[in-house]
């Protein structure tokens, strides 16, 4: 018989059909003797060639592999320390082989020599390069504005199924990972970016997605793109947001414009694509020169007979005992309030939290599930009692950390005040009254830069339980603030004034300029009619359901 795996690699026994289906026949004692040109021709990985030689001379009867250019019949004593060495140089030829391969695909790519592979809505001219396929081009531009438009992967699968639309492969069943593929290819908004995987090593094969392992090259307009690029780019935020249950149109950034709320923004808990300097530019640009946040000396009037308070200072709650007080804390993973918060709030189960990234305070007022930004901060338990529940943050946690100038490794737990203004309820969280909670580490576990830290947020309260608790180096010198100061404090001013209930509305400065929603509803509707329209003209009868 005759085994070839023509174009497979012999560092691998893997994908080598023929070769794997020649060995199994000697098992079966089908195959008494092995003929092959050289030793690498039979594999180059020294392993696999040793241990398949070992295997078959130990079968009974024993099967024998003869390599024709090297002379070696391996029933033959003492071979093996020849086959040793040959197939130890066989392995070093397809490293080197593909130390050049690697070197010479680096070399093409930094020229704009690439890879264009076959590709749903393109065809190759002569000359190897993309061109747009109007017909196929369809079907790729519905995918992006059915995306763009809110639909999930799932439904997008099924309306190009119901519809009869073709993969390039001919096949007329989609799935949500080929519609995935698709949505974060560069090469639909005319862009080519090389390298985006590589193999790990020559004898495995695998591949790995490159993060940075390997140099790459994004070039620009290289051909002509089926999707804008403002689109393709809000196709990738919101595909990287799905995994926090974000859903619908690209989310733009909400901010009060008015009231004692005024300069607050409006957090979205499933999206990750806002980062601190965007909150800081949309507040910056709407308090700048205010009136209203000037700080002006507090006028201090008294009656005959009134106590003289002068040089008194009223003490940080935080001194004392926080059980059944309002409180918010913070870690890397998400946030989670006190229970008495919920009850201040009357067991309201979702929140609408609000920073002021310039006056450091986050405001919560009470909100409902059918709102973008509702966040759910407490739920029912299985005795019916309404308690608090942690609001998973990964989607904006770190936005907030980095925006606060927090060390993601501590815990932040903030006091609140509440605030009645018009039947509207606050309550009110001043950042800069943060208690830190450090893990403890012993000092040779403790890295330098954690030491540093440390140092800064002394003084530091003795050890307890699981952390560390230490306060801001500003209240070394003090008990808390001077008695006549206190209520003229942020958290205690902010509801002075009337419309507390004000919208968040957005900020309107979004650097893409993506197609309008209306126009991609209009877009989606006239591509599946132009489809169902040609998928008739073929001769198909398929039925689909147009989603909007």
């Amino acid at each position: 018989m005759t085994a070839a795996d023509e174009g497979i690699s012999g560092t691998s026994m893997a994908k080598r059909k023929e070769f794997n289906r020649m060995i199994d026949d000697c098992r079966a004692g089908k195959i008494d003797l092995i003929i092959t040109k050289s030793v690498s021709r039979f594999a180059r990985n020294l392993v696999d060639a040793i241990s398949i030689v070992r295997e078959l001379s130990q079968l009974r009867p024993p099967v024998a592999v003869y390599f024709e250019t090297e002379n070696i019949f391996t029933l033959d004593k003492d071979k093996e320390v020849i086959l040793s060495i040959l197939s130890t140089m066989a392995q070093e030829e397809s490293h080197i082989k593909s130390d050049i391969m690697n070197a010479s695909l680096s070399m093409r790519f930094s020229r704009g020599i690439v890879l264009t592979p076959v590709l749903l809505g393109y065809d190759h001219d002569e000359e190897g390069e993309l061109v747009v396929n109007e017909i196929e081009a369809k079907t790729v531009r519905l995918i992006f504005f059915m995306y763009l438009y809110g639909h999930t992967l799932k439904e997008i699968a099924e309306v190009l199924t119901d519809i009869g639309c073709k993969t390039k492969k001919g096949n007329d069943v989609w799935n949500e990972g080929s519609i995935r593929t698709i949505l974060k290819n560069e090469r639909y908004c005319g862009d080519i970016l090389t390298w985006k995987t590589y193999t790990i090593d020559y004898i495995s094969h695998k591949k790995r997605r490159n993060e940075g392992d390997r140099t790459q090259h994004r070039w620009r307009n290289h051909h002509e793109p089926i999707i804008r690029r403002d689109d393709f780019i809000a196709v990738q935020h919101l595909l990287e947001n799905a995994k926090y249950g974000n859903k619908g149109i690209l989310p733009e950034l909400e901010i009060i414009r008015e009231g004692s709320l005024k300069g607050c923004i409006s957090v979205n808990p499933r999206w990750c694509g806002f980062k601190p300097e965007d909150y800081l530019d949309a507040c910056s640009g709407l308090t700048e020169n205010s009136s209203d946040d000037a700080q002006n000396d507090v006028l201090i009037t008294a009656d005959s007979g009134d106590f003289d308070f002068r040089g008194f200072e009223v003490a940080r709650s935080q001194f004392f005992d926080t059980t059944n007080k309002m409180c918010i804390t913070f870690d890397s993973k998400g946030i989670q309030f006190s229970t008495t918060c919920v009850k201040k709030f009357n067991n309201n189960q979702y929140i609408e939290m609000l920073v002021h990234p310039l006056k450091n305070l986050i405001v919560v007022r009470s909100s409902n599930k059918k709102v973008r930004n509702a966040m759910q901060w407490a739920k029912m338990d299985t005795s019916g009692n309404i308690v608090s529940r942690k609001i998973s943050g990964s989607a904006f946690i770190p936005t907030l950390y980095e925006l606060f100038n927090w060390n993601k490794e501590y815990k932040y737990r903030i006091r609140g005040v509440k605030k009645q203004k018009n039947n509207v309820s606050l309550m009110i969280f001043d950042i800069k009254d943060a208690t830190i909670f450090i893990p403890q580490t012993t000092p040779e576990e403790q890295p330098m830069e954690k030491k540093n830290i440390l140092e800064e947020v002394t003084p530091i309260v003795p050890k307890t339980g699981k952390s560390i608790v230490a306060f801001p180096t500003a209240w070394a010198d003090t008990f808390g603030n001077n008695f006549y100061n206190q209520t003229h404090i942020a958290p205690l001013k902010i509801a002075e004034k009337n419309c507390v209930d004000a919208e968040a509305v957005s900020v309107g400065e979004s650097e893409l300029d993506i197609t309008e929603p209306s126009v991609v509803a209009t877009n989606i509707q006239q591509l599946m009619n132009d489809m169902k329209q040609e998928d008739l003209s073929n001769g198909n009868d398929s039925t689909y359901n147009e989603q909007q």
